[in-house]
C-alpha cells in the first residue's frame, strides 16, 4: 500500500479547505494524516459502497480537526472529492466539527472534547453483547486527556473488557492555549492508561510501519482495550506550521497556500 502518495493527497486537501474556507483547526487536521490513512487504507474493515453495513466503527474525537477525515473520506471513495469544496461554506454539506451523516461514513458527531471515547465504549459493548466482530477505534486529542470524562470512559472499558475497543491518541503536543503539558501535564501518559487496566503502547504517528504494524497486532491482550500513544508534529508537513501554536487558529492566505502545498507534495 503506498501510504504515502495518499496522505500527501490527504494533507493537500486539508490545506485546500482550511484556504477556500478561510477556516481554522489546519494544524491538528494535519498531526493526524498518516493516522488516518492507515486506519482508512490498511486497518478497518470497511466498505464505501455500504456504509451503513456491517463494519469497523471510527469515531473522531478530536471532531475539530474534521477537515483531515472529510478528506480521508472523500479519498476513500465514500464521496465524491469535489464535495470537500463545501466544507464550512454557508449551506455547504461540511461542517467544521464532524458532524454524523453529513456524508457518508461519519459515525457520530463530536467535538465536545472526552466525549468521543464514551461513544465508543458504548459501542463495543453493544458489540460485545451482540456477540458482533466489529471493532471501535478511537482518535483522541492529547489535550482532551485533560478531561475527566475520558477517564471514566477508560474505566468503563477496562472493567467491561473491551479487547474490541481501540484508542489512539494524537500526541502532538499542542492544544488551544499552549503546549500540551505546560498547561496540564500528561506524563507519564502510558503508563496512566495501564494503571487503567489498558494495555499501552507508544508509536511514531508519522511512521506508516510503525502504525500499521502496531494496529494489526490488536487485541494485544484478550480481555483489555488496547491504547496507543501516536507521537506526532502539529501542522506536519508545512514548515510554517510545524509546532506553531496559532496554526490551531489561522488559515493560510495565497502565498502561504502555494507554499504549503509545494511542501506536501516534496515529502
Amino acid at each position: 500500500m503506498d501510504y504515502s502518495s495518499l496522505a500527501k493527497q490527504i494533507r493537500e486537501n486539508i490545506v485546500r479547505m482550511a484556504f477556500l474556507a478561510k477556516n481554522s483547526h489546519v494544524a491538528c487536521a494535519l498531526s493526524c494524516a498518516d493516522i488516518l490513512t492507515v486506519l482508512y487504507f490498511g486497518i478497518l474493515s470497511i466498505d464505501p459502497k455500504n456504509p451503513h453495513g456491517p463494519r469497523d466503527r471510527f469515531i473522531l474525537s478530536k471532531g475539530h480537526a474534521a477537515s483531515a477525515l472529510y478528506a480521508t473520506l472523500a479519498e476513500r471513495g465514500f464521496f465524491p472529492a469535489e464535495v470537500l469544496d463545501s466544507y464550512c461554506t454557508d449551506g455547504g454539506t461540511l461542517t467544521g466539527h464532524s458532524t454524523k451523516d453529513c456524508v457518508p461514513g461519519v459515525e457520530v458527531s463530536t467535538g465536545s472534547l472526552g466525549h468521543g471515547l464514551s461513544i465508543g465504549a458504548g459501542m463495543a459493548l453493544a458489540e460485545k453483547r451482540g456477540n458482533g466482530k466489529e471493532r471501535v477505534f478511537v482518535l483522541l486529542s492529547d489535550g482532551e486527556c485533560d478531561e475527566g470524562a475520558l477517564w471514566e470512559a477508560a474505566l468503563f472499558a477496562s472493567h467491561h473488557k473491551l479487547d474490541n475497543l481501540v484508542a489512539i491518541v494524537d500526541y502532538n503536543k499542542f492544544q488551544g492555549f499552549g503546549k500540551t503539558n505546560d498547561i496540564l501535564n500528561l506524563e507519564p501518559l502510558e503508563k496512566k492508561w495501564q494503571d487503567f487496566g489498558w494495555v499501552a503502547g507508544s508509536v511514531d504517528g508519522h511512521s506508516y510501519e510503525e502504525l500499521e504494524r502496531a494496529l494489526k497486532a490488536i487485541p494485544q491482550e484478550q480481555g483489555k482495550p488496547t491504547v496507543l500513544v501516536a507521537h506526532t508534529i502539529n501542522g506536519k508537513g508545512v514548515s510554517y506550521m510545524e509546532n506553531k501554536l496559532d496554526w490551531h487558529y489561522k488559515s493560510p492566505n495565497e502565498e502561504q497556500y502555494q507554499q504549503a502545498i509545494e511542501e506536501i507534495r516534496s515529502l
